[in-house]
């Protein structure tokens, strides 16, 4: 399961490679920096992989630090870092991947940056800008190949009431393959207490996704959502790529424990996941799964 949060959205790379992390949105107000740091651990159960007498068991450590810094009425500008450790148990009962002997990794890093910059011209429009780039690489392989980078931008209107909608497009050079990932950017309070908004980052680990929440008192909020997510990362040096896609639907609890410092918590289910090597083009199905997420987020 996986977890984490971008500068345009908020992002949690969960349950799976990829949970993003989801502030709650109801803090006690005091003035603290514009600096905040987050972590983040995600296991899921045990999978099997297609017909190749292969169980996967994944479990993820995420660390994050972000900035927001306003320059003017107009322009703020964002700044974030991340590095990830993903751990991956592939059982005891033996086999190989795909039939052909593809060897398997115990585990990948993954290092990524971003700079964003938002623009409001008026009340009304705000648009973000957000080039990014990553590092994701197997253990065995080096980081000098495993580069993807990309740029994420949207545009959203807010309406009288203070709620907003909007598009978002990613475009990802990512390691052997160039893709673009649209998304709906939302952020609306649909009562007083329930709340429908994007839990995950767009980028490299996929759409915003969406999540709806419910307020149930000013410390404690719980929340339902979903989104598909990809793990794209090298497992040979001459730019041979492993990836995960899948879906994954959660339910969240959130405490704001101080007007600084909040957890949530999550129980998910990944489904429909497959796992694709780049060269040669083979895939592999992923059983669904279970997963579990914990997430912690400072704010200076």
């Amino acid at each position: 399961m996986k977890i984490r949060t971008q500068p345009n959205l908020l992002s949690l790379s969960l349950l799976l490679a990829g949970l993003a992390l989801v502030p709650a949105s109801h803090a006690a107000s005091k003035p603290y920096s514009p600096f905040s740091v987050s972590v983040s651990r995600i296991s899921t159960g045990d999978a099997d992989i297609g017909d190749s007498n292969l169980q996967l068991q994944r479990d993820t450590w995420l660390f994050g630090a972000k900035a927001s810094i306003p320059l003017n009425r107009e322009w703020s500008m964002s700044m974030s870092a991340s590095y990830d450790k993903l751990d991956y148990d592939w059982g005891t009962r033996g086999g190989s991947l795909f039939g052909n002997g593809v060897t398997t990794w115990p585990s990948v890093d993954r290092y990524s940056a971003s700079i964003g910059v938002s623009y409001r011209p008026n009340k009304q429009w705000m648009f973000l800008f957000a080039p990014k780039i990553q590092y994701a690489y197997a253990d065995g392989t080096s980081s000098s190949n495993a580069q993807s980078y990309g740029v994420v931008a949207s545009g959203m209107y807010r309406f009288e009431n203070g709620n907003m909608l909007g598009l978002g497009v990613a475009y990802l050079n990512d390691i052997s393959e160039v893709r673009t990932v649209p998304y709906l950017a939302v952020s609306w309070q649909v009562t007083e207490n329930l709340k429908l908004s994007n839990p995950f980052s767009a980028g490299f680990s996929g759409p915003a996704g969406l999540e709806l929440s419910y307020q149930l008192t000013d410390d404690v909020d719980v929340g339902i959502g979903t989104s598909k997510r990809t793990q794209r990362f090298l497992v040979k040096d001459d730019e041979t790529t492993m990836e995960i896609d899948e879906w994954v639907s959660f339910l969240r609890a959130g405490w704001t424990a101080t007007s600084s410092l909040s957890f949530n918590g999550y129980a998910g289910y990944y489904f429909n996941g497959e796992l694709e090597l780049s060269d040669p083009n083979s895939s592999e199905q992923i059983d669904n799964q279970m997963a579990l997420a914990f997430a912690a987020e400072y704010k200076f």
